[in-house]
């Protein structure tokens, strides 16, 4: 018997194995995995309903997180139960080569889970998503770019109607058009009793720009779909 179940575990590994290769195989283009994930491009992305751009929103974080080295459970944040929900909820048909690439419980990053409980705290809509996406949010907040990219999304716009969306009471808050991870951080701050500028209004601090700048540019997949295109333009 022993030796049956050690065969079959061994059987199980191997099944995996050309599952994971192929995951990895198309896990470097973002473009890719997002038109894998939803069918489509992210420029041709119709999101007029809310579960529509949920799935858009999903889709994009997803398809940042797994260009990147590591599990991509971890680069998203969550832990893989959370992680295979999420993907049988909304990509049933790539849930198995998505669940492969996922590992275990991700390491707490106390900034990340600070700026998690933020956005839990000020939910605005029921269910798992809005959950899923506080810890998402959170976590790729710890990126350098400015969230919008960080997400994959493809400008602030989306990302303020995520926000606005899921986390309602926080988003209406920023009523001056802040950058989104320095308002998440003074939103913490005040929460401690402590202030984040030393001037006493906003117009007559020298980080002003920090804080208020544009926020504009090309998304990450756009971007790296042009590098692509001129790349093959050279080789022709």
């Amino acid at each position: 018997m022993i030796g049956a179940a050690k065969q079959e575990a061994g059987v199980a590994s191997a099944a995996k194995l050309p599952l994971r290769v192929a995951a990895s195989g198309f896990a470097s283009s973002p473009a890719i995995v997002y038109r894998a994930l939803t069918g489509g491009l992210p420029a041709d992305a119709l999101i007029d309903d809310d579960h529509a751009f949920d799935r858009h929103v999903l889709a994009s974080i997803l398809s940042a997180a797994m260009a990147e080295p590591g599990p991509i459970n971890a680069r998203c944040g969550l832990g893989a139960d959370d992680f295979v929900a999420l993907v049988t909820s909304f990509f049933p048909h790539i849930s198995v080569l998505l669940s492969v690439l996922a590992s275990g419980e991700p390491d707490v990053d106390e900034e990340a889970a600070m700026v998690r409980d933020l956005l839990l705290a000020h939910r605005s809509t029921p269910g798992e998503v809005g959950r899923w996406l506080a810890t998402m949010v959170a976590r790729r907040a710890m990126e350098p770019d400015h969230l919008w990219e960080d997400l994959g999304l493809r400008d602030r716009t989306e990302l303020t109607r995520l926000l606005m969306r899921h986390f309602g009471p926080l988003a209406r808050d920023n009523t001056r058009n802040m950058r989104w991870k320095r308002f998440f951080y003074r939103k913490l701050c005040e929460d401690d009793g402590m202030v984040m500028c030393s001037a006493p209004v906003c117009s007559q601090c020298n980080d002003f720009a920090e804080c208020f700048g544009d926020e504009s540019g090309e998304s990450r997949m756009a971007g790296r779909r042009r590098a692509l295109e001129l790349s093959a333009a050279r080789v022709s």
